[in-house]
């Protein structure tokens, strides 16, 4: 009987410790909806993760990526999301956007239009090189405030 408390203990604590975020995280909204609120607003790309406190690549992305040094530059110049595929208020995001492994990392514009998507982990500069390309590729799209 106290090894399945344990146990039952353990597992509920599991998500909990998923949704926390270490020190140098960027601000993550936790909803599709509430991000691209923010994007409208801002007129910030988006980064969708789609994630689980289940997937030990996830988590490590999470613990080591985004609050790492190369990647700390490109916080304020997103607005970031991390959507928990196990919550079914994210799955329709996630089929919007083809969601079939995890971590899955999706940038969008703005207004939800897709630009880049990244399917599984990668190390802090192989991510800092992918965020500054994302809004390369973004500040190229946007065009040019008219002359007056």
């Amino acid at each position: 009987m106290k090894k399945i408390i344990l146990l039952l203990a353990a597992l509920l604590a599991v998500p909990l410790i998923a949704r926390d975020f270490p020190k140098n995280s960027p601000k993550f909204e936790k909803s599709y909806r509430s991000a691209m609120s923010d994007a409208k607003k801002t007129g910030k790309p988006v980064i969708l993760v789609f994630s689980a406190s289940w997937c030990p690549p996830c988590q490590e992305m999470k613990k080591s990526v985004y609050p790492s040094k190369e990647v700390q530059e490109f916080h304020d110049k997103f607005v970031w999301a991390y959507l928990d595929v196990d919550d079914s208020s994210n799955e329709k995001a996630g089929k919007t956007y083809g969601v079939e492994g995890i971590p899955h990392i999706q940038f969008v514009d703005s207004e939800g239009k897709a630009i880049e998507k990244q399917v599984g982990s990668s190390e802090p500069s192989v991510f800092a090189r992918k965020l500054a390309s994302v809004l390369s590729a973004t500040k190229a799209a946007t065009p040019a405030p008219a002359a007056k």
